[in-house]
């Protein structure tokens, strides 16, 4: 049976017209809805027309957590370019809390035969969840790349930003302006990014000569979970915190303000991710940036060659992130009070 025009077009948010001049190959149709004509024609399960079938590599399968984090609709949207210059047609699945879980992602995309799958910050990155459902992928020959969240025990290709040299920076940078209570948020430590994020600002501490003890506190992913985090920090006499995302920064931000802070004059913050709004927020955020394009390049490309026959290596490949100085870190409290203060005559 042939392909249903109204399935089409209702999945694509088009015309019936529309459906039809795509799949006869007509004029007069732009770019962006042609695309969503020919996704919609194959996440719904039907063959291509013969003359539209050289247009397209394949599917693949980009799964990511919810996008309320700027971070990963940036990330969505650079590889799914890279992937469409190479011919593929992405199919993005996002995770939303009660929502599709992954597993259920992967067997609607399996049942699609698609060509292999991107995770990114999936399940792989929680270290108490079971790694044998990618394992499972590898053996059937799917060709999979995982982002952010390392397992030597997953035989697949890995793409990461270096987490534990971000928390480095970040206390470095701190230190640098004269703090030396600083406080760190992040998610739950069994998390790969997290764990490895808390290690760099210990690391850090320790060259500094100052301890941590007492300092760390652990919450959930997101604004509330940053500004319940600082809430209590701040009350332990932390002058600066470094938080795992832009957006638990700006929860630390909303709670010292709160407690009647001023940012960055009595309290700095740094986050980590750089999405794009971050520098128009109030304050400017200081942050360090994950180079997000640059990481989703090397995993398509990498898919790519996979599923091109090539060898491609089970290693980590390691991105550097880059601290970018903003409004909201600044001396801390006792050193500007000195500089404020006029020297004797």
């Amino acid at each position: 049976m042939g392909p249903r025009l109204a399935d089409i077009a209702r999945h694509a948010g088009v015309s019936e017209a529309t459906v039809s001049r795509v799949l006869n190959d007509k004029p007069g149709v732009g770019g962006d809805t042609r695309k969503a004509v020919l996704t919609a024609l194959d996440v719904l399960g039907y063959e291509r027309p013969a003359r539209l079938r050289q247009r397209s590599a394949g599917l693949v399968g980009m799964v990511v957590p919810e996008l309320g984090n700027p971070v990963f609709p940036m990330f969505a949207q650079a590889a799914e370019g890279a992937l469409a210059q190479r011919g593929f047609t992405p199919v993005l699945c996002t995770q939303t809390p009660g929502g599709i879980t992954e597993d259920e992602y992967v067997e609607l995309l399996l049942e699609r035969n698609v060509s292999g799958i991107i995770f990114v910050s999936g399940r792989h990155a929680d270290s108490s969840a079971p790694r044998e459902r990618y394992a499972s992928l590898v053996s059937r020959g799917l060709p999979i790349v995982l982002v952010n969240g390392y397992s030597e025990h997953i035989p697949a290709a890995f793409v990461s930003c270096d987490d534990r040299e971000s928390g480095r920076q970040a206390v470095d940078h701190l230190v640098a302006t004269g703090h030396t209570r600083i406080g760190f948020t992040s998610g739950p430590e069994r998390y790969v990014p997290v764990h490895r994020k808390l290690e760099g600002y210990h690391q850090a501490l320790a060259s500094h000569g100052l301890d941590g003890e007492g300092l760390v506190e652990l919450s959930l992913f997101g604004v509330e979970g940053g500004e319940a985090a600082a809430t209590t920090l701040i009350e332990r006499g932390v002058t600066a915190m470094v938080c795992g995302s832009d957006m638990m920064a700006l929860g630390a931000i909303r709670a010292a303000r709160r407690l009647g802070l001023r940012v960055p004059q009595d309290f700095s913050v740094v986050g980590y991710d750089d999405s794009q709004l971050i520098a128009f927020t109030d304050p400017p955020l200081t942050t360090v940036r994950q180079p997000v394009t640059a990481m989703a390049l090397a995993a398509v490309r990498t898919l790519c060659d996979e599923i091109a026959g090539h060898a491609v290596s089970r290693a980590e490949y390691m991105f550097a992130p880059e601290l970018v100085v903003r409004g909201s870190t600044t001396a801390a409290p006792s050193r500007a009070a000195a500089v404020a203060e006029p020297r004797p005559a």
